[in-house]
């Protein structure tokens, strides 16, 4: 590759911290909630991932751009993060099935990325003093005046996120002439979850993130579907207000992540922000049933608050995580309802927790014979 000189770029974040680096060629700046993720491999997932919209991406991994792009290995209609902060950009890459290079991609979605950063120093900066806003530019002679800007980016406690990723009007997928049915609610949902269920043989019609539990039921659904998204969950009532009405007339319901806060807030149950959240492919989670391991994908920045979880009479917890042992499952005692805080669809990640889908399409289907 030809040498060439790069712009000077930085990361300002809200408590006016500074990191340097060099712009890989996109000119701009762009603001939104500081995070990363520890995962060695998947970037592109992860970068049109729902869930992070709002958000500036920190990548663990040092290498990033090296296998390309592939059409095929997104999860939303375009790339969701709102800049990438790296430490070894790649502008070329080695990938026989690659449709093309990351730069090209980010260009064409207009996403602002830097790289030569310290993500060393920087990640540990976030792990030790939590998820915060931040500022990424290329204009770095006005301290000041990215200064003013970042002071008017929104905190992410109290956002709500989730219409600014939902579809716009309802779509199908899987087999129209399959046996089961499921409404899902679009709050932010990643393709491969809607792959997994079409896989087991749903027919999913899928419903913009506002829509009325009455809008879901004239599907004649055998079950039901919250996704994850991004933004704070409280703000989400009208999916709250869907949660309690399917809670209420002991249908099935299966919810990940942002979905799993909301079935949580239904029930009674608050949510808090998270210092810096989990955001990997390689999270420990047991199993409480079966006493099992599982490692797990993840990417959330919010969590249901466990003591109220444990004094709730109607729940059961199911999954604990183990690093810090937050809530990551849990059941109605009573009811066909369950919901997990990771991504057990794994893209990018590990298939321990696909089980899921089939315990989603078991219980739908023992619902339908009582």
């Amino acid at each position: 590759m030809k040498y060439q000189t790069r712009k000077k770029a930085l990361v300002l974040l809200a408590d006016g911290t500074i990191f340097y680096g060099k712009s890989v060629g996109i000119e701009g700046t762009s603001t939104g909630e500081i995070c990363f993720n520890t995962g060695m491999t998947g970037y592109q997932e992860i970068f049109t991932d729902p869930s992070y919209f709002g958000q500036i991406m920190v990548t663990a991994n040092a290498h990033i751009g090296n296998y390309g792009v592939n059409d095929d290995e997104v999860e939303s209609d375009g790339i969701k993060i709102s800049g990438l902060i790296c430490r070894n950009f790649s502008f070329t890459h080695s990938r026989v099935d690659s449709n093309g290079n990351l730069k090209d991609w980010f260009e064409k979605h207009n996403i602002v990325a830097i790289s030569d950063v310290d993500t060393r120093a920087l990640v540990a900066y976030i792990r030790d003093n939590g998820a915060m806003n931040a500022i990424i530019s290329t204009e770095t002679d006005n301290i000041d005046d990215l200064k003013k800007q970042l002071a008017s980016v929104p905190s992410m406690e109290g956002l709500e996120l989730a219409s600014k990723v939902s579809t716009k009007e309802p779509y199908f997928v899987g087999d129209e002439n399959s046996s089961i049915k499921i409404s899902a609610l679009d709050i932010g949902i990643k393709k491969n979850i809607l792959r997994n269920l079409a896989k087991r043989g749903a027919y999913i019609k899928v419903f913009p993130y506002d829509s009325k539990f009455s809008e879901l039921e004239s599907f004649n659904p055998d079950g039901y579907f919250i996704s994850n998204g991004p933004g704070d969950p409280e703000p989400l009532i009208d999916a709250q207000e869907v949660a309690k009405e399917i809670i209420k007339r002991d249908l099935p319901l299966f919810g990940i992540c942002l979905g799993h806060q909301v079935i949580a807030l239904a029930n009674g149950i608050s949510t808090y922000k998270m210092h810096n959240g989990h955001r990997g492919i390689n999270h420990p989670v047991k199993n409480i049933g079966t006493g099992k391991g599982e490692i797990t994908s993840q990417n959330h920045g919010f969590a249901i608050n466990k003591e109220e979880t444990e004094s709730n009479k109607d729940i059961e917890i199911t999954h604990v995580h183990l690093n810090d042992h937050t809530v990551a499952g849990i059941k109605m005692k009573n009811k066909p309802v369950f919901s997990v805080q990771y991504h057990p669809e794994a893209s990018p990640g590990p298939n321990d927790s696909e089980y899921l889908f089939d315990q989603f399409i078991e219980t739908i289907k023992s619902n339908s014979q009582t």
